[in-house]
């Protein structure tokens, strides 16, 4: 971590803290409207400050964070966590909606179904499944 006067863009904290692999995938997340800095769109070339609120949307995951610290060399996972502070109510919403997908029973799948899941999908569809 660097000192409080440092200079570091959005793009290259994210990539710092570890919510992106690549800074090249942190801009496009930037520029696509899935951060928010203090609740509003912005810029890749964003100076990040200290005690700003960040909303972080990634998958079916949304975080808010609060930056308290400034980095833009990555290193590891234990040095990126002390860059920022998920808040209690992100933490508390994202293991709700969690819970509602694990009970939805795989409805939503980030893979192809199986030829079995399409087949029995189909019978489904057919009305010829019980």
């Amino acid at each position: 971590m660097t000192d409080k006067y440092t200079k570091v863009r959005l793009d290259k904290w994210l990539w710092a803290a570890r919510f992106f692999k690549t800074r090249a995938l942190a801009k496009a997340a930037v520029e696509g409207g899935k951060v928010h800095y203090d609740g509003q769109r912005s810029k890749c070339s964003r100076i990040v400050e200290l005690g700003v609120e960040l909303t972080i949307r990634q998958g079916w995951d949304e975080k808010i964070v609060q930056v308290t610290g400034l980095s833009e060399h990555r290193r590891g996972a234990t040095e990126a966590a002390k860059l920022y502070q998920e808040t209690a109510a992100s933490m508390d919403r994202r293991a709700e909606q969690a819970a509602a997908r694990k009970a939805m029973g795989g409805a939503i799948s980030e893979q192809r179904p199986t030829k079995k899941q399409r087949r029995n999908q189909s019978l489904f569809w057919q009305g010829l499944e019980e």
